[in-house]
């Protein structure tokens, strides 16, 4: 993947943030000792300068040394422009001495975004407006800057690409040597169990050769290491089937939680059958959704089952901000990509075949258009008028109206339905009757309203008395 070699730290640290009160995130402590100033050991001192110090350390670039924003204007080479990865240095309020520093991660018409540390007292990316860029630097002696492009791309199916960059996140998780007893999975070095590399080794573990194993597992390659994450998680997971920040979450939490439970949890999040099997349907609905929403709803799946383990009360908190940092990583991803995606147009609309004009007068001050009415179906067929009555619509009007408004046109012209004539022919039947058509009447309406698809013509009716 192309990108400056200090992004991959920037990225696994998405989501570290300070720890309310007296107490102190010990990751933002390392900020400063790996930027020169091992006497700060708290997170109430800006760090801006310190994240982006630790980023360039840890990638064997020397940082400016400096905790002030502005050093990384003299820091390096000038970039030359907006670069993918570059540092950026921006102004902060009318005092020249202030400022804040973070990597560029997306730019957009009047807006630049940075993946910083300190922003919003955590590591993620931030917009800011473009017009407080003051600097983009490179390290000097760089050969070939960063192309201008999204560090992050659409990963093709069968590819590799984006691996490299997800290991390094889920290896900032995983971290070193580890032989917890409560930890299932037994000892453990980057990530990778006893178990994992015994498997590896084609052999099984026993009482025997178990000292030796853990010894092997504790000098175990880089190269090693990335090859089991490779062959055994993230191809296995289809991560190179799915877009990036997908692709991102669901390798952590492959590596983390196992390939079955990790499908399962992907498939309850896009909402499709649940069978442990990533098939075309499942990545077919991975490409469809929205990604910000579908990683939520993942996580909250990850959340769920970890909270459900017998061992949460001891790995639970590290479990869950665990959860939160790669969310926020790979919901970051998204907010990059959307910014640097380049724009695409419209395809062209093809020639519509031309219509014989109509044979119509024309006037000079006859209006250049006649705008249309709209149509209910203009692919409808032609369809032949009928004779008013055979309309259901008109007949169930007609039989409501007898009911309900003849007796008021019959007192209009002096004829009145009185009481006692209504006692004589039998009040109870005529009101049951006068119900009875009256909602007939209504329900024909509604009913041939509904269905009415023809028009009504006039036709000329002759009675005979």
């Amino acid at each position: 993947m192309n990108q400056p070699p200090w992004m991959p730290y920037a990225w696994a640290d998405t989501g570290q943030h300070e720890t309310a009160g007296s107490d102190t995130n010990p990751r933002i402590a390392v900020y400063f000792r790996l930027a020169g100033h091992r006497e700060i050991t708290d997170d109430e001192t800006a760090w801006c300068a310190a994240f982006v110090g630790a980023c360039l350390e840890q990638a064997g670039v020397r940082c400016s040394r400096s905790l002030a924003a502005r050093s990384y204007l003299t820091w390096g080479i000038d970039a030359g422009g907006p670069q993918i990865g570059a540092i950026t240095v921006l102004s902060r309020g009318g005092d020249p001495s202030l400022g804040h520093v973070g990597f560029l991660v997306g730019i957009s018409g009047t807006q630049v975004k940075l993946l910083g540390g300190n922003q919003s007292d955590s590591v993620s990316v931030a917009t800011f407006d473009r017009s407080r860029v003051i600097g983009y630097r490179l390290p000097a002696g760089t050969v070939t800057p960063p192309a201008p492009a999204p560090i992050w791309q659409s990963i093709p199916a069968s590819s590799d690409r984006g691996f490299q960059a997800a290991l390094t996140l889920v290896l900032g998780f995983e971290g070193g040597w580890s032989d917890d007893p409560f930890d299932p999975g037994g000892a453990t070095n980057k990530g990778i169990t006893i178990a994992d590399f015994a498997r590896e080794q084609g052999v099984e573990i026993t009482a025997a050769n178990l000292g030796q194993l853990k010894a092997e597992l504790r000098q175990i390659s880089d190269a090693d290491v990335a090859r089991i994450y490779l062959e055994r998680y993230w191809r296995p997971a289809r991560c190179p089937d799915l877009a990036p920040a997908l692709a991102l979450f669901h390798f952590d939490c492959a590596v983390n939680q196992g390939l079955s439970g990790s499908a399962r949890m992907l498939q309850e999040a896009l909402g499709v059958a649940i069978d442990g099997d990533l098939g075309p349907l499942t990545l077919a609905a991975a490409h469809a959704c929205a990604q910000s929403q579908t990683i939520e709803r993942y996580a909250d799946s990850r959340r769920r089952r970890y909270r459900n383990l017998s061992t949460f009360w001891r790995f639970g908190r590290g479990w869950l901000r665990r959860v939160d940092a790669v969310t926020a990583a790979a919901k970051a991803l998204v907010s990059v990509l959307s910014v640097s995606a380049p724009q695409r147009s419209a395809p062209p609309t093809p020639p519509q075949p031309k219509e014989n004009p109509p044979m119509l007068p024309q006037s000079s001050d006859a209006p250049a258009a006649v705008p249309q009415q709209p149509q209910a179906d203009t692919n409808a067929p032609d369809k032949p008028a009928k004779w008013w009555g055979e309309s259901l619509t008109i007949w169930g009007a007609l039989l409501t109206a007898t009911t309900t408004v003849a007796p008021a046109v019959f007192a209009a012209f002096g004829i009145n339905i009185s009481a006692d004539l209504l006692q004589q022919l039998g009040v109870q039947a005529g009101s049951a009757v006068q119900a009875m058509v009256g909602l007939i009447g209504t329900v024909m309406t509604i009913y041939g309203r509904i269905r009415a698809t023809t028009a009504l013509q006039r036709r000329l009716v002759h009675l005979h008395l």
